[in-house]
C-alpha cells in the first residue's frame, strides 16, 4: 500500500479560516454590516441545516478542519494544522493548540473526535451525516493535538468533506441516551469561527460580534446583523434607505436598474449552481412512456435554446451548458456530445421515435418561473403539450420521492464544491428519487470515482459517467447561474469563483 506525503501547513502567526485583507477603518459609524436574507433562519447549528443562508452563516460563526480555497480548490489550515495518510484507510490530523470557543473554553481533540463520531452515529439524525457515514468508521484521540480517523472503505474527498460540511461542538454537546439534544446549538451557538452569536430571534433577526479570541486574522467588521426581509421589494427599499448594506439573489433586471444609481453597486460573479431538466427515462410513471425512448430525450435537448436562457433570463455570467455538471469542476468533460438548439432536428426525432404529433409532457418546476416557462414554450414549439407544474420545493420533493414526475426542471449548486463528485453522486446514486435514468451501471460507475484515491482514474471514472449521461440524454442540461448582489457603495464585498458569499471577507472602503 503506498504511503502518502505528509502535509503540514506552517502559519506564522494566526490563520483565518477565511483571510481578509486590511483591517477595520473608515466606514459606518458603527461599524455594523446589516443584511437581509428572504428566507427564515431558524436554527444556527449547521450541523442541522443546509441551503445557502445557513452555509453563508457557518462561514461567520464555524470554523472546520480545514478551509477550501474558492481560488485554487486546495485545502488550507484552519482548526487543522496538518494530516497525514497512514494508509488508504487511515488518516492523522493534527490540531492547533490556540483554538477557543465561544464561550472561552479551549478546543481539544476530545472535542473534534467526538463531533464527528456524533454526526456519524444514526441517532444524531444530522443533516450532515450523509457525508460523513459514507467514509468514516470512526475518530479516535491519539494525543491532545492528534486526531486519527479511521475509513470504512478508500474515499478520496475526506478533506472536501472536512472542509465543507463537519463544524466542531464541544464534547458532550448533544447529549446521548434518554438525553439526547439535537436542537443544543440551534439559538445559543457556541462555536469556534471569527464572529459570535449576540442575540437571535428566529425568523427576524441574527447579530454578530467579532470573536476578539478567534485563532484566525480577525475580519474587518466588527458586527454583522442578519435581518429575515421576505420581499424583495422591501429589501430594496431598506437598501435605498440605508437600512441594509447587503442583499442577495436579486433578481437581474432589479440588480441592473438599482445598480445604476448612486444607492447601490450592482456585483455579478459566477456560480457553480447549474439548472437542467431531469427526464423519467427509467420508466418510473409510465414503463412504456416517451421519454423511455431516448430519441424523444434527445429531441427534448434539441428544442431548448439554452443559450439564450442565459443570457436573457439569468444574466450577468450565466451560460448555456451542455453536461451533467458545472464546467469548472473537476471531472467535468466538456468533449462529450452537444445538442444544439435545432427545433426542425427535434420534430424529425420526434417523428423517427414514433410521436409525429408529440405527446402531452407534466413537467414540473420550482424556481426561476420565467426560465421554467421558456423551457415550456421551447417543447410546446415542437409539439409537446406541456403542462407546467410551477410548485413550492417541498411539493416537488414530495412528489418526485412518490415517482409521480415524468420530467423537471431543477438545480443544483454543489455546496460551492468544484468537483463533479458534488453533483453525480446525489443525482444518479441508485438510491436517490433524483435518479431517473434507470441505469443501473452509470449508478455503478459514479460510486467508483469515489473508491479510489487516483486524482486521473477519478477524472476518467467521471469522464466517462458525464459522456454516457450525455450520449443517453438522460438530462437536458440547461445554463449555469450567474451570482447577483445589491450592496452599499461604502462596502467592500470581493467575489468568489465559486460562487458563495464570505460576509467575513468583507470591509469598508
Amino acid at each position: 500500500m503506498q504511503m502518502i506525503r505528509w502535509r503540514t501547513f506552517c502559519a506564522a502567526g494566526a490563520v483565518a479560516l477565511a483571510s481578509v485583507t486590511g483591517s477595520a477603518a473608515a466606514g459606518p459609524d458603527d461599524d455594523t454590516l446589516r443584511i437581509a436574507m428572504a428566507e427564515e433562519i431558524l436554527n444556527l447549528d449547521y450541523n442541522y441545516t443546509t441551503k445557502r443562508e445557513y452555509i453563508i452563516l457557518a462561514q461567520l460563526t464555524d470554523a472546520t478542519l480545514f478551509d477550501l480555497d474558492p481560488e485554487t480548490q486546495e485545502f488550507n489550515p484552519s482548526i487543522a494544522t496538518g494530516y497525514e495518510w497512514v494508509d488508504d484507510m487511515t488518516l492523522d490530523i493534527t490540531l492547533r493548540d490556540d483554538v477557543a470557543f465561544h464561550d472561552g473554553s479551549p478546543l481539544t481533540a476530545e472535542d473534534v473526535a467526538y463531533s464527528y463520531n456524533w454526526i456519524n452515529n444514526p441517532d444524531s439524525e444530522s443533516n450532515a451525516s450523509g457525508v460523513v457515514e459514507r467514509w468514516l468508521d470512526n475518530a479516535e484521540v491519539t494525543s491532545p493535538t492528534s486526531v486519527r480517523f479511521h475509513l470504512k472503505s478508500v474515499y478520496p474527498l475526506v478533506l472536501r468533506d472536512m472542509a465543507n460540511r463537519i463544524m466542531i461542538r464541544k464534547d458532550g454537546t448533544y447529549g446521548e441516551g434518554a438525553d439526547i439534544d439535537r436542537d443544543a446549538m440551534a439559538s445559543d451557538l457556541i462555536a469556534t469561527g471569527p464572529y459570535k452569536v449576540v442575540s437571535f430571534e428566529p425568523g427576524t433577526e441574527l447579530v454578530l460580534e467579532r470573536f476578539d479570541e478567534f485563532f484566525g486574522e480577525a475580519p474587518a467588521i466588527q458586527k454583522i446583523v442578519v435581518r429575515n426581509i421576505p420581499d424583495v421589494g422591501t429589501q430594496q427599499a431598506e437598501l435605498m434607505s440605508g437600512g441594509i448594506d447587503w442583499m442577495f439573489k436579486v433578481p437581474l433586471d432589479l440588480a441592473e436598474s438599482l445598480g445604476a444609481t448612486p444607492m447601490a453597486e450592482h456585483l455579478s460573479g459566477p456560480d457553480l449552481r447549474v439548472g437542467f431538466l431531469v427526464l423519467d427515462a427509467g420508466g418510473y410513471t409510465d414503463p412504456e412512456g416517451p421519454l423511455t425512448n431516448v430519441l424523444v430525450r434527445r429531441a427534448i435537448n434539441h428544442a431548448l435554446n439554452t443559450k439564450e436562457m442565459a443570457e436573457y433570463l439569468i444574466g450577468g455570467s450565466a451560460e448555456a451548458i451542455h453536461t451533467a455538471c458545472h464546467p469548472a469542476q473537476f471531472g467535468c468533460d466538456q468533449s462529450v456530445v452537444e445538442y444544439p438548439y435545432d427545433p426542425e432536428k427535434a420534430k424529425e426525432l420526434l417523428a423517427e421515435a414514433g410521436y409525429p404529433e408529440g405527446f402531452p409532457l407534466e413537467l414540473w418546476a420550482y424556481r426561476d418561473k420565467a426560465a421554467s416557462e421558456a423551457i415550456a414554450s421551447d417543447l410546446t414549439a415542437i409539439g409537446i403539450e406541456v403542462d407546467l407544474r410551477y410548485v413550492k420545493l417541498e411539493s416537488l420533493n414530495q412528489a418526485r420521492a412518490a415517482r409521480e414526475i415524468p420530467a423537471y426542471f431543477g438545480t443544483w449548486g454543489s455546496g460551492g464544491t468544484a468537483d463533479t463528485a458534488a453533483i453525480a453522486r446525489i443525482h444518479f446514486d441508485e438510491e436517490s428519487d433524483r435518479n431517473m435514468s434507470g441505469d443501473t451501471a452509470l449508478a455503478d460507475l459514479v460510486l467508483s470515482a469515489e473508491q479510489t484515491a487516483d486524482q486521473e482514474k477519478r477524472k476518467e471514472i467521471y469522464s466517462e459517467a458525464i459522456g454516457k449521461i450525455a450520449e443517453d440524454a438522460y438530462w437536458a442540461p440547461l445554463f449555469s447561474y450567474s451570482a447577483n448582489y445589491l450592496v452599499s457603495p461604502q462596502l467592500d464585498f470581493p467575489l468568489d469563483p465559486d460562487g458563495l458569499p464570505r460576509l467575513q471577507n468583507s470591509s469598508w472602503k
